[in-house]
Order: structure tokens, then C-alpha cells, then sequence
């Protein structure tokens, strides 16, 4: 086995995050029908938000309250309880990303396995217990809590601090998202492996040292 640890993003690499069914859950539960369009219109507030997030100009609380600032005040609540809302609802829908299971399974025992996620604290511990995946991971590293959000090389150097500082050329960083994981990775100096289902070109600027279209590659990669 080639590394001591592999680092894994959360959401689209390890769960499918289908933001739509869980908002369509989180106002079916209040009693209100959620269309396609209503989520395109959240999409044009929230996902800028993300990239704001990445490039360290605001913070997880910022997203928490601006996404959900005008449906808090449409429904006469708070936009915490919203983003609480919506983080139950989408524990609930939770489901894993095809082999995902199965990499895992056979990479414990071989390496130590760990989750770094721009997710929010809230959702992490709820999620892993609802898969049974709670004692596979020795560190669950999360940007909310660092303060810190891929790609920036500080949530990268916090993982490594609790991870003992093991050697950059034993540590693997798997993602689907080829800025924030691959490239965030790549210039921490670790190595990368991009989960890119969709055969999307790989950029002349980021060269991750893996590119498979399905986890069950990645596990011939590293066991063979």
C-alpha cells in the first residue's frame, strides 16, 4: 500500500448531496410544495456563496444566513432554524456514492482513513452515524470548525498537525471537486485522486495523480 492515509471529501465523493430533494423534503415537512424553479432561484443566492466560502471572503455562518434569509422572513422563523431544517432533512435522504462503501471497507486495516469537508459541523456526525460509518474515519476534519475552507493549505496543515504529521508522500486526498480537493491538494504537495464521473477534461493548470471515473478504480489503483 503506497499510503499511510487517505483523505476523502464528503459531499460527491463519499454521499450524494441532492440539495433539491432535501429542500423539497425540509418544506414538505412545513407543509409547502417546492418546485424545480423555487430551487433555481435559491441556487442564484447560495451557490456564489460556496465560492465566496473557498476564496476565505466569508464565512460558514455568512452562508448559513444569507441563503435562508428571505425564506425566514417569508415564513416568519429564523434563517438557523432553516439551515437546521434543511441539514436534517438532508441526513435523512442520505445515500452513499457507488463504491464508496466498498473502497472503504477494503482500504481499513491497510491505511488510516480521513474526511476533510467544507460541510458544515451540523450535518457530519448525524450523517456518518445515520451509514454506520462513524468509527471508520480517525479524523473527520471540518472547515466550519477550522475556520479554514479547501483549498486554502491551512485546513490541509491542520489535518496534517492531527494527523501526526505523517510524511506528504504517504498522504492521498480523494474529491470530486477538481478546485477545491485536487487542486488544493496539489499545491499542500500531497497527492490527488480526482473522482470525476462525468469524464470532464482535466485543466491544463491542475494535474491530479489519479482520475477515475468510479471509486471501484481508485480501489484497483491502490490495492493492486
Amino acid at each position: 500500500m503506497k499510503y499511510d492515509w487517505v483523505l476523502f471529501d464528503a459531499d460527491e465523493t463519499l454521499f450524494r448531496f441532492d440539495a433539491f430533494k432535501g429542500m423539497q423534503l425540509m418544506f414538505e415537512r412545513m407543509g409547502v410544495e417546492y418546485t424545480r424553479e423555487d430551487f433555481e432561484q435559491y441556487q442564484k443566492v447560495n451557490k456564489p456563496l460556496w465560492v465566496d466560502y473557498q476564496n476565505g471572503t466569508i464565512s460558514a455562518d455568512d452562508i448559513k444566513h444569507i441563503r435562508f434569509k428571505s425564506y425566514a422572513e417569508q415564513f416568519n422563523t429564523t434563517t438557523l432554524d432553516m439551515n437546521s431544517a434543511f441539514l436534517d432533512a438532508m441526513a435523512d435522504i442520505c445515500s452513499m456514492v457507488p463504491y464508496a462503501r466498498e473502497l472503504l471497507e477494503a482500504l481499513k486495516g491497510k491505511a488510516k482513513l480521513g474526511i476533510i469537508t467544507n460541510g458544515f459541523i451540523e450535518l457530519q456526525d448525524v450523517r456518518l452515524a445515520k451509514m454506520g460509518l462513524s468509527d471508520m474515519f480517525d479524523h473527520v476534519i471540518i472547515s466550519e470548525e477550522v475556520g479554514i475552507a479547501k483549498p486554502d493549505a491551512g485546513i490541509f496543515a491542520h489535518a496534517m498537525d492531527k494527523m501526526g504529521q505523517p510524511c506528504k508522500s504517504r498522504v492521498l486526498m480523494v474529491g470530486d471537486n477538481l478546485h477545491s480537493d485536487v487542486l488544493g491538494g496539489v499545491n499542500f504537495g500531497i497527492d490527488t485522486c480526482w473522482l470525476n464521473e462525468a469524464s470532464h477534461p482535466v485543466s491544463d493548470n491542475i494535474e491530479p495523480s489519479y482520475n477515475v471515473t468510479c471509486l471501484s478504480q481508485l480501489q484497483s489503483i491502490l490495492l493492486s
